[in-house]
């Protein structure tokens, strides 16, 4: 295995896939409960997919997008990336606040913090449940809300991965409330260390 080839193995995907969904249902929950109304994660899936892949699953390296961002800090580290469309973004704020569909036109202060609780929800229960698994002081960092071409977001994760990787993981989810649906992707960076301590932890 090359160094910038991390293993990924079917009991690993297995392990990543349960905390994923519980951390993205977790999102949905605790939504939920500022809203008064059921907001609930349909078709979550984890796959892996290549770096390089990113741009194109996003609509293009120019497409327009919102990146949440968290680290996992402490005795293993890794990244948790909320990725969306920029317009995506704007049909999420309005599901998440509970306005009618393309009320929100722009991002706001206040839209940003309803994106980045989406990130800190999921990515926190993520990071939390690591913790758990593996014994280990794992902590997650405060969320950082960008808005930036898919490109310039993507260099971002590349210059902060430091190269640790070819390949990431995508969890796919589609947050619903009635008959609206946005889909949503989250991208998990770990390094070869945070893998196998899962790995080793769900032993």
């Amino acid at each position: 295995m090359s160094e910038n080839e991390l293993n990924f193995d079917d009991k690993l995907m297995s392990m990543l896939h349960i905390i994923a969904n519980e951390g993205i249902n977790n999102a949905a929950r605790g939504f939920s409960g500022l809203l008064g109304e059921k907001l609930t994660v349909n078709n979550p899936g984890v796959r892996m997919v290549e770096l390089k892949e990113i741009p194109h699953i996003l609509g293009g390296p120019e497409n327009e997008a919102i990146g949440v961002y968290l680290r996992a800090e402490g005795d293993i580290s890794g990244q948790i990336m909320l990725v969306i469309p920029y317009d995506k973004a704007l049909e999420l704020v309005d599901l998440l606040i509970g306005n009618p569909p393309n009320t929100t036109q722009e991002l706001g202060s206040f839209e940003r913090s309803a994106l980045a609780e989406v990130g800190n929800q999921t990515g926190t229960f993520f990071i939390n449940s690591l913790s758990s698994l593996t014994g280990l002081d794992v902590r997650p960092s405060p969320p950082a809300v960008m808005v930036d071409m898919v490109g310039a977001i993507l260099d971002i994760i590349v210059a902060t991965t430091g190269g640790v990787s070819e390949h990431v993981l995508l969890m796919e989810a589609n947050f619903e409330l009635g008959n609206r649906k946005v889909e949503t992707n989250f991208w998990v960076i770990p390094d070869e260390k945070t893998l196998n301590a899962i790995r080793f932890g769900a032993s």
